[in-house]
């Protein structure tokens, strides 16, 4: 049977992987709705753009009367909602977007599907599901020890984690109040093509490629658990199709590294693949550490694991060889970026 899906931020990073893969490896059609912010990108879906099941409405889900008519003519079997101001940095300049996008987009959003869903019959109405994405950053920090499950409690520690799990929140409560099938993953950092070139991974590629200065916050000793994004697509749509209503899923990529660790392994890459840039490793640069910056994340995703079947394709050491790879193969897709919307500069540090 062919699903229905929309797909909100489906021209950001995370979304247009899901939104590839759903186009590239299977028949179902998709309907992308993106504001096209700074972080929107539609050339990140140029390979499928072309394609008949795909359609593209060009929106703010903050919209209530666009979002409402949106979904009343597409008719989603599925709702994949990714869209999200989600920079970190970019929260601590101007936490009122973040807010108002992820918190009252959100609301926007679910009262919309709950209308639509009430109205459905039969087969529709028990097929539809409402699936949030969003971070492991709403559990806060951990320390050397221990890992984040589906029950741990809620300590958001930035303005963009605790818009985040406001939004949970709000998606978990029209569940338990309205009985809207709705789903929330939680994901580690995620990396690979077409990601915005202000996150520390493509950030670190063009300017060891550009041969500028490689700024690591503190000492480099934060541990994130890394996640390839077409890992993180191929398990958002298990949950879309196999995921109980009601329940939590953590998605992680079981690959904890240091940042000094990341930018180190980038640097040896890049002077495999490209070693006409100069040793690169003496490029790194020691900066003013991130506010409030928590010091270690780590998902445990047993639970996707053992009830979904789902596993990581790519370890760090191949994931991140192949996002090397991306970024030196498609130089025109981040330097319009580095020319317009971004060009490198240092944000959050509440001037």
């Amino acid at each position: 049977m062919q699903f229905r899906y929309l797909v909100t931020g489906g021209a950001g990073f995370i979304g247009s992987a899901v939104v590839r893969k759903i186009i590239s490896e299977t028949d179902h059609s998709v309907c992308v709705l993106d504001k096209l912010t700074y972080a929107g990108n539609l050339d990140s879906l140029a390979d499928v753009l072309t394609d008949p099941r795909l359609s593209f409405r060009r929106g703010d889900i903050c919209d209530a009367e666009m979002v409402a008519a949106l979904i009343s003519e597409i008719q989603p079997d599925c709702i994949l909602h990714l869209a999200a101001e989600s920079h970190v940095d970019r929260s601590i300049d101007g936490p009122a977007d973040f807010i108002q996008t992820n918190v009252v987009g959100t609301f926007t959003l679910l009262d919309a599907a709950r209308d639509y869903w009430s109205k459905l019959t039969g087969p529709a109405h028990d097929r539809f599901r409402f699936v949030h994405i969003s971070t492991d950053e709403v559990y806060g920090s951990l320390g050397a020890e221990g890992a984040f499950y589906e029950d741990t409690a809620y300590a958001p520690n930035s303005p963009y984690s605790a818009s985040k799990a406001g939004s949970d929140h709000l998606v978990r409560a029209w569940h338990h109040t309205f009985g809207l099938p709705t789903i929330v993953t939680n994901c580690s950092n995620n990396y690979g093509p077409c990601q915005f070139p202000e996150k520390l991974i493509p950030l670190t590629i063009l300017n060891a490629l550009e041969g500028k200065p490689l700024p690591v916050y503190g000492r480099g000793e934060n541990i994130r658990d890394w996640l390839f994004v077409d890992d993180h697509a191929e398990a958002l749509l298990l949950v879309a199709a196999r995921g109980m209503p009601g329940h939590n899923y953590n998605i992680g990529g079981r690959s904890e590294r240091r940042n000094i660790d990341v930018v180190h392994a980038i640097c040896d890459i890049m002077d495999d693949v490209s070693p006409n840039g100069g040793r690169r490793h003496d490029l790194i640069q020691f900066v003013t550490d991130r506010p409030g910056h928590d010091l270690r994340y780590a998902i445990d995703c047993g639970k996707v694991e053992t009830e979904l079947g789902w596993r990581p394709r790519e370890n760090f050491e191949s994931g991140l060889r192949k996002t090397v790879e991306w970024y030196l193969a498609n130089v025109p897709w981040w330097t319009a970026i580095r020319s317009g919307k971004y060009g490198g500069e240092r944000l959050g540090l509440c001037a």
